[in-house]
Protein backbone atom coordinates (compact mmCIF):
# COMPACT_ATOMS: atom_id res chain seq x y z
CA UNK A 1 0.00 0.00 0.00
CA UNK A 2 1.22 3.45 -0.87
CA UNK A 3 2.32 5.62 2.04
CA UNK A 4 1.16 9.24 1.87
CA UNK A 5 3.43 11.83 3.45
CA UNK A 6 2.15 13.56 6.58
CA UNK A 7 3.14 16.91 5.03
CA UNK A 8 0.41 16.51 2.41
CA UNK A 9 -2.19 16.64 5.20
CA UNK A 10 -0.86 19.88 6.74
CA UNK A 11 -3.33 22.16 4.85
CA UNK A 12 -6.24 20.06 6.14
CA UNK A 13 -4.83 20.04 9.67
CA UNK A 14 -4.36 23.82 9.57
CA UNK A 15 -7.93 24.30 8.31
CA UNK A 16 -9.20 21.97 11.07
CA UNK A 17 -7.66 24.28 13.68
CA UNK A 18 -8.96 27.41 11.94
CA UNK A 19 -12.47 25.93 12.15
CA UNK A 20 -11.90 25.12 15.81
CA UNK A 21 -10.83 28.67 16.62
CA UNK A 22 -13.68 30.27 14.66
CA UNK A 23 -16.36 28.05 16.15
CA UNK A 24 -15.08 28.57 19.69
CA UNK A 25 -15.22 32.35 19.62
CA UNK A 26 -17.53 33.63 22.33
CA UNK A 27 -20.97 34.62 21.08
CA UNK A 28 -20.30 38.26 22.02
CA UNK A 29 -17.35 38.35 19.56
CA UNK A 30 -19.53 37.50 16.57
CA UNK A 31 -20.78 40.38 14.42
CA UNK A 32 -24.51 41.04 14.38
CA UNK A 33 -25.57 42.07 10.89
CA UNK A 34 -29.34 41.82 10.44
CA UNK A 35 -29.58 41.30 6.68
CA UNK A 36 -27.10 38.42 6.84
CA UNK A 37 -29.49 36.57 9.13
CA UNK A 38 -32.19 36.84 6.46
CA UNK A 39 -30.07 34.87 4.00
CA UNK A 40 -28.88 32.42 6.69
CA UNK A 41 -25.30 33.48 6.06
CA UNK A 42 -23.98 31.53 9.05
CA UNK A 43 -25.24 28.27 7.52
CA UNK A 44 -23.47 29.06 4.23
CA UNK A 45 -20.28 29.67 6.21
CA UNK A 46 -20.65 26.27 7.89
CA UNK A 47 -21.21 24.60 4.51
CA UNK A 48 -18.11 26.27 3.09
CA UNK A 49 -15.87 25.53 6.05
CA UNK A 50 -16.68 21.82 6.03
CA UNK A 51 -16.59 21.49 2.25
CA UNK A 52 -13.06 22.90 2.33
CA UNK A 53 -12.12 20.64 5.25
CA UNK A 54 -13.17 17.46 3.42
CA UNK A 55 -11.54 18.63 0.20
CA UNK A 56 -8.20 19.39 1.89
CA UNK A 57 -8.08 16.01 3.62
CA UNK A 58 -9.18 14.18 0.45
CA UNK A 59 -6.64 15.87 -1.80
CA UNK A 60 -3.63 13.73 -0.75
CA UNK A 61 -5.61 10.60 -1.58
CA UNK A 62 -6.82 12.12 -4.85
CA UNK A 63 -3.21 12.57 -5.96
CA UNK A 64 -2.10 9.12 -4.78
CA UNK A 65 -1.75 5.94 -6.81
CA UNK A 66 -4.38 4.09 -4.76
CA UNK A 67 -7.16 2.29 -6.57
CA UNK A 68 -10.33 4.20 -7.42
CA UNK A 69 -12.31 2.18 -4.87
CA UNK A 70 -9.82 2.88 -2.07
CA UNK A 71 -9.77 6.59 -2.86
CA UNK A 72 -13.56 6.80 -2.75
CA UNK A 73 -13.60 4.84 0.52
CA UNK A 74 -11.11 7.31 2.03
CA UNK A 75 -13.22 10.24 0.76
CA UNK A 76 -16.28 8.72 2.44
CA UNK A 77 -14.51 8.12 5.77
CA UNK A 78 -13.15 11.66 5.75
CA UNK A 79 -16.67 12.95 5.08
CA UNK A 80 -18.27 10.93 7.87
CA UNK A 81 -15.50 11.95 10.28
CA UNK A 82 -15.95 15.62 9.36
CA UNK A 83 -19.69 15.33 9.95
CA UNK A 84 -19.10 13.89 13.41
CA UNK A 85 -16.55 16.64 14.06
CA UNK A 86 -19.31 19.16 13.26
CA UNK A 87 -21.54 17.47 15.82
CA UNK A 88 -18.74 17.49 18.40
CA UNK A 89 -18.25 21.23 17.81
CA UNK A 90 -21.92 21.82 18.63
CA UNK A 91 -21.49 20.07 21.98
CA UNK A 92 -18.27 22.01 22.62
CA UNK A 93 -20.14 25.24 21.92
CA UNK A 94 -23.01 24.22 24.21
CA UNK A 95 -20.91 23.22 27.19
CA UNK A 96 -17.58 25.04 26.88
CA UNK A 97 -18.01 28.30 24.92
CA UNK A 98 -19.58 31.35 26.55
CA UNK A 99 -22.47 32.79 24.58
CA UNK A 100 -22.73 29.88 22.16
CA UNK A 101 -25.25 27.05 22.02
CA UNK A 102 -26.02 23.76 20.33
CA UNK A 103 -27.63 24.31 16.91
CA UNK A 104 -28.79 21.24 15.02
CA UNK A 105 -29.05 23.29 11.82
CA UNK A 106 -25.37 24.22 12.10
CA UNK A 107 -24.53 20.52 12.24
CA UNK A 108 -26.80 19.91 9.24
CA UNK A 109 -24.93 22.64 7.35
CA UNK A 110 -21.57 21.14 8.39
CA UNK A 111 -22.68 17.74 7.14
CA UNK A 112 -24.09 19.20 3.93
CA UNK A 113 -20.77 20.90 3.20
CA UNK A 114 -18.86 17.70 3.94
CA UNK A 115 -21.08 15.65 1.62
CA UNK A 116 -21.02 18.27 -1.13
CA UNK A 117 -17.24 18.02 -1.08
CA UNK A 118 -17.42 14.20 -1.03
CA UNK A 119 -19.58 14.13 -4.15
CA UNK A 120 -17.35 16.68 -5.86
CA UNK A 121 -14.19 14.67 -5.07
CA UNK A 122 -15.82 11.38 -6.06
CA UNK A 123 -17.06 12.78 -9.37
CA UNK A 124 -13.68 14.36 -10.17
CA UNK A 125 -11.76 11.16 -9.42
CA UNK A 126 -14.18 9.07 -11.46
CA UNK A 127 -13.86 11.46 -14.42
CA UNK A 128 -10.08 11.51 -14.09
CA UNK A 129 -10.03 7.74 -13.89
CA UNK A 130 -12.22 7.29 -16.97
CA UNK A 131 -10.08 9.75 -18.96
CA UNK A 132 -6.93 7.85 -17.99
CA UNK A 133 -8.43 4.61 -19.33
CA UNK A 134 -9.02 6.08 -22.80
Amino acid sequence: MEKISFKKFLPGIAWFFIIMVLTCLPGSDLPKIGWLNKIHFDKWVHIGMFAILVFLFSLPFFKSRLSLTKKINYFLWITITASFWGLAIEFIQKYLVVGRSFDLLDWAADSAGAFISFFYCRNRIEKTSSIAKV
